[in-house]
């Protein structure tokens, strides 16, 4: 059964994200954007191997030519050197303006597909095609784009909305466990920041959705949709409240940063959920069971609850050079509540280290 969600910017529709158990529908979902243009898929060498030919198929159907760009899979070639490539491909191809990109594959493509499509030619329009559970209900949504410098997670990138997000997922049954469980992270943090009825949800239907049941998956991704699609319209350029999505953030992509991307995005993620949580504890905005109970939970999707080799003073100096700081001061979110958050710019070094402890192997 088609599922589709609406995106909307100044009340005015957007983009469709479209939820479909295989790629049958993607032609016809396309092609009132790609008749008549010349398509790019871009992807890595991990997901060429299981989609591209099936998806070039699909939008040869539609297009008037399409051709495809490979990068190595993995975040350490998310950078502008690899743009710098997929530029050079669009020029001898002579992409103009009217033509379009097609991210296929998870957040590091997207990413860097939809950076490429708002900076060539000045911007050029881009399809999100996510494959991975964090790319469906996480970075294909909002407009989001970017790339790494050097050790510096996102530092360049642009705001960029897609035409089309559509997302195949029956592709879940090809993720490996690590990926599956990183977007859980992401998913799990969807819960605590918006909407306790999500976060019972996901406890009520946990053994389904660790069985990779397509129905009950199929119902938490436009459930995690919804509400990233809710927020990305009250705050498109997170000005506000959509810097709650930045829960556990913070900590979590400076562990990300410092295992130089060993570490997969969405248990970093959870890392620095169960940081903050703590942190939350500690200032009486929930209780030290409720913590408790968080870190359990995201412990029960197979997701790792400690990290070693770290040292607290090394997470603390690396949160100095997230994009998020304003002002040399860091919106750290915490939790007043399952399914309630909020924004505090007062949290110190010494609830950082309190935090980081109960992660600490």
């Amino acid at each position: 059964m088609e599922k589709r969600i609406t995106v909307h910017l100044n009340n005015q529709p957007v983009y469709d994200i479209v939820l479909e158990p295989s790629f049958q529908r993607l032609a016809e979902e396309a092609e009132c954007f790609t008749a008549g243009r010349k398509v790019c898929i871009v992807t890595d060498s991990n997901v060429e191997k299981l989609y591209l030919e099936e998806v070039k198929a699909q939008l040869s159907s539609c297009s008037r030519q399409v051709t495809s760009f490979v990068f190595p899979a993995g975040e350490e070639y998310k950078n502008l050197d690899t743009v710098r490539s997929l530029y050079e491909h669009l020029i001898l191809s002579k992409f103009d303006r009217k033509d379009i990109l097609v991210a296929l594959g998870g957040g590091v493509v997207g990413d860097l597909c939809g950076f490429a499509a708002a900076t060539y030619l000045r911007g050029i329009s881009f399809i999100q095609v996510p494959t991975t559970l964090l790319s469906q209900v996480d970075s294909s949504i909002g407009g989001k784009t970017g790339v790494d410098f050097d050790a510096y997670k996102n530092m360049v990138g642009a705001f960029h909305m897609p035409l089309l997000v559509y997302s195949n997922t029956g592709a879940l049954l090809t993720l490996p466990k690590e990926q599956f469980s990183s977007g859980m992270g992401e998913i799990i943090k969807h819960g605590l920041i918006r909407s306790a009825d999500y976060y019972s949800f996901l406890e009520a239907e946990r053994e389904k959705i660790l069985s990779r049941d397509l129905d009950i998956c199929g119902k938490m991704i436009l459930e995690s949709d919804y509400i990233k699609r809710d927020v990305v319209e009250e705050d498109p350029k997170e000005q506000g409240i959509r810097a709650f999505l930045n829960f556990g953030h913070t900590l979590g992509h400076a562990i990300e940063k410092l295992s130089d991307f060993r570490m997969l995005h969405g248990h970093c993620v959870a890392l620095g959920c169960i940081a903050a949580s703590y942190i939350s504890a500690k200032r009486g905005l929930i209780s030290h069971t409720e913590a408790e109970q968080i870190r359990n939970f995201i412990q029960s999707f197979h997701i790792p609850v400690t990290v070693s080799g770290l040292s607290s003073d090394q997470v603390i100096e690396a949160t100095k050079n997230d994009k998020k700081m304003e002002a040399g001061v860091i919106k750290f979110i915490l939790l007043n509540g399952v399914g309630e958050a909020c924004i505090y710019k007062n949290v110190t070094e010494e609830e950082m280290r309190e935090g980081l402890s109960h992660i600490f192997a």
